[in-house]
């Protein structure tokens, strides 16, 4: 008779996650989403009990219009009955402080995400692209236009609007910080050698309280020596399966096959298919309440 490898799921683990109970799959290894709130999750992640408790909301896309209905936050206590992990996506269009030292909004929805989670709760936060992007979308003229940002590396803004924050408010359940960057075309881009200096700058005086994971979704940019140099910071790379990013097994080769990260820890998000852009897919998955195969 074969033997089943110890490596194989076992039938009261694939019990849990018929029950969509992703927690304990392996020691090693943490699942969670990138946001949580969606009403879509229903009768999944949710009880029936929060379908009398939904807001609602419009958004556009591509321009479409949809209608997004979400869960209260305290659902965050259903949340983590499923998964071990939550990115928390919205810090990244707000700095948790202002320019004039007052807490954002974001500091005041991030605080309620911190007093209902359990004690076992862990957190990745997303910083704001104010920080971290070359460009920026701005009202210009009535119009929304992509300007250069004037922030763009200022680490002293960083560490005060964002940073300390977030250490001090999410404390030991912080798990991650994770640094997104905007696609760049080759052509208007720095060079790699340019963009590992300026990057060097500014982590070079960043504290690690946390683990650190950057994503940048410039392919150009993704070369020896920038893996290089994530290795010799201890900076992780995220394995991102988005868009116009190469394939993970691609990924994995071009990072050298290591794991940068000074403690060994490795970051994958799951996004868009591949050559799919972000509108497309999510027409094709609103309103979030089942698998889309097309997608999956």
């Amino acid at each position: 008779m074969m033997q089943v490898p110890d490596s194989y799921p076992r039938k009261d683990q694939l019990e849990r996650i018929e029950r969509y109970d992703f927690r304990g799959i392996h020691q090693n290894i943490r699942f969670g989403t990138a946001s949580d709130r969606y009403a879509g999750w229903i009768g999944q992640i949710y009880p029936a009990s929060y379908a009398t408790r939904t807001k609602k909301r419009t958004r556009k896309l591509a321009g479409v219009t949809y209608e997004e209905r979400t869960v209260p936050i305290d659902s965050v206590v259903d949340y983590f009955q499923h998964f071990s992990v939550l990115e928390i996506d919205f810090t990244y269009y707000r700095p948790l402080v202002e320019e004039d030292g007052s807490p954002s909004s974001n500091t005041h929805v991030l605080q309620r995400y911190v007093d209902a989670a359990p004690d076992n709760a862990r957190f990745i936060l997303k910083v704001p692209n104010l920080f971290f992007s070359r460009r920026v979308m701005r009202r210009v003229e009535g119009k929304s236009k992509s300007v250069v940002n004037d922030d763009y590396l200022n680490r002293d803004k960083y560490l005060v609007q964002f940073h300390r924050p977030a250490i001090e408010l999410v404390g030991d359940r912080l798990k991650g910080l994770l640094f997104e960057q905007e696609y760049q075309r080759k052509a208007g881009a720095p060079t790699s050698d340019q963009n590992v200096e300026e990057l060097d700058s500014f982590f070079e005086a960043v504290p690690r309280e946390v683990p650190i994971h950057l994503e940048i979704r410039s392919p150009h940019l993704l070369d020896e020596p920038y893996f290089d140099w994530l290795e010799t910071c201890g900076l992780g790379h995220v394995f991102s399966h988005w868009t116009w990013l190469p394939p993970l097994r691609k990924q994995w080769r071009m990072s050298g096959e290591r794991f940068t990260e000074a403690d060994g820890e490795a970051m994958v998000r799951l996004l868009t298919p591949l050559k799919m852009p972000y509108a497309k897919a999510y027409a094709k998955t609103h309103p979030f309440d089942q698998v889309v195969q097309s997608v999956a």
